[in-house]
């Protein structure tokens, strides 16, 4: 068993770093197994402490995790690991329906916004020293976050959605700590989580939000962050409700030390109103990204919590990248104060894609789950068969996996860019790859 395995070293340090390396030129690949910790231990002639303490460093690294006694294996997604090696090849001639991106006919121009922006900095260029975040961007997001019911505070700009919940869980959690996640729910959250050395625990979702039993005990047995998508959730579409929104507060109202991150990607895209849980609990954070509505490479999200956290985040801010640039924060505010993006508009084009998917799919037996965004979520019995069968039929779609802890299977299909006509035609080949009966709907 042990042969296939290019793990070397002696001391905890040349073990973990065989692995990395290993891992990084693809000779261990996302998903496979290492050896049990006694096993490599005897193979290399060290103690199984030295394996265990490799295996920890690895697991802090977010490179492998260790799942009780089905042992260890390389994540699915693994910080070592160049996209390259895990990304789906579409084949030519498939469409697509598996990236997640939003429709580039929706996004505005860019090139006049920067112009502006580039110009506004020849004349007055940000230097070492100055305010981190552009005011105009701050005002307007400040204004429509009151406007949303969000409660008043400080307002940040990070490098996308990601890179602020990142700066917001080191700023109050330690390695080890668990935090409640969605599941299923957004892959880089789950894959960044044990990343920073924290631990996932699942919490159901349905179509209108986190379960609140599972928030509930979740939180109950200990888990020190909750992570929630208002609108829009990727990959089931779900949005929090205001009833859902009520019971959510209520259980965050008895742990009030509970760190609450909700993530809104689906600013300007998404008609269905905010119901924030946001000031519920005493260290918060709310994130909005410009991705979906803007466009991805922007690579901008605004930020407000509660004082404490706006300040950690900030001050660790200010000891790496420093800022995110101010062309990019200045452009984005000039998008969003000439309103660049007719939300109705869009909002409305994605609403209509998704109901086609999923009205066509329910005349066919096929229940599936897409309240908000650019995703639906299509519970499958089997993952790889679904995918395989779909991909045969020239339809491309993700498979569950990348979204899931122990949820049930399915995949998602991201609607964005969905012609009028073809959702009959994808929705024959789901339930073709079905079987052609219904599948039993439960995220």
């Amino acid at each position: 068993m042990l042969e296939g395995y290019p793990i070397s070293g002696r001391r905890a340090a040349d073990i973990s770093a065989s692995v990395e390396r290993a891992v990084a030129a693809g000779e261990l690949a996302p998903g496979q197994p290492l050896p049990p910790m006694r096993e490599l231990a005897e193979r290399l002639g060290v103690n199984p402490n030295t394996v265990a303490a490799a295996y920890r460093v690895l697991r802090e690294r977010g490179v492998i995790e260790t799942a009780g006694r089905r042992g260890s294996r390389v994540r699915a997604k693994p910080a070592t690991t160049g996209r390259g090696f895990i990304r789906a090849e579409v084949p030519a001639g498939v469409r697509d329906m598996s990236d997640g991106n939003p429709d580039p006919a929706l996004l505005p121009a860019l090139g006049p916004a920067f112009a502006a922006a580039a110009g506004h900095h020849d004349r007055e260029p940000v230097l070492y020293g100055h305010a981190p975040a552009e005011p105009d961007l701050v005002r307007l997001a400040r204004a429509e976050l009151d406007a949303d019911g969000v409660p008043d505070g400080p307002v940040a700009v990070a490098a996308g959605s990601l890179d602020a919940m990142e700066r917001v869980l080191a700023a109050h959690l330690k390695p080890g700590d668990a935090v409640a996640v969605e599941d299923p729910g957004w892959g880089g959250l789950l894959d960044l989580v044990p990343a920073l050395g924290l631990r996932t625990v699942p919490v159901g979702v349905d179509d209108e939000g986190p379960l609140p039993g599972d928030v509930r005990g979740a939180l109950t047995a200990g888990a020190r962050a909750l992570v929630v998508t208002d609108r829009a959730q990727n990959p089931t579409g779900a949005a929090l409700s205001a009833p859902r929104a009520r019971v959510l507060r209520s259980v965050l109202r008895d742990h009030p030390e509970t760190l609450l991150i909700e993530d809104d990607h689906g600013h300007r895209i998404v008609d269905l109103p905010l119901c924030p849980l946001a000031g519920t609990t005493r260290h918060w954070a709310f994130v909005r990204s410009a991705a979906k509505a803007y466009g991805p490479d922007l690579r901008l999200a605004v930020l407000t919590g509660d004082t404490v956290t706006l300040d950690r985040v900030r001050g660790r801010q200010r000891l790496g990248p420093g800022w995110v640039s101010r062309i990019t924060q200045r452009a984005v505010a000039g998008l969003w104060a000439e309103g660049a993006v007719d939300s109705a508009a869009v909002a409305a084009a994605y609403g209509r894609r998704r109901d086609a998917l999923l009205d066509a799919l329910a005349r066919r037996g096929v229940a599936a789950h897409g309240r908000s965004g650019l995703n639906v979520w299509i519970p499958v019995p089997d993952e790889t068969g679904v995918v395989a069968r779909l991909l045969g039929a020239g339809w491309a779609v993700a498979p569950g996996a990348r979204f899931r802890v122990s949820a049930s299977p399915g995949v998602r299909v991201t609607v964005s860019t969905l012609g009028e006509g073809e959702a009959g035609l994808l929705a024959d080949a789901v339930a073709g790859a079905l079987g052609g009966g219904p599948v039993r709907s439960h995220v």
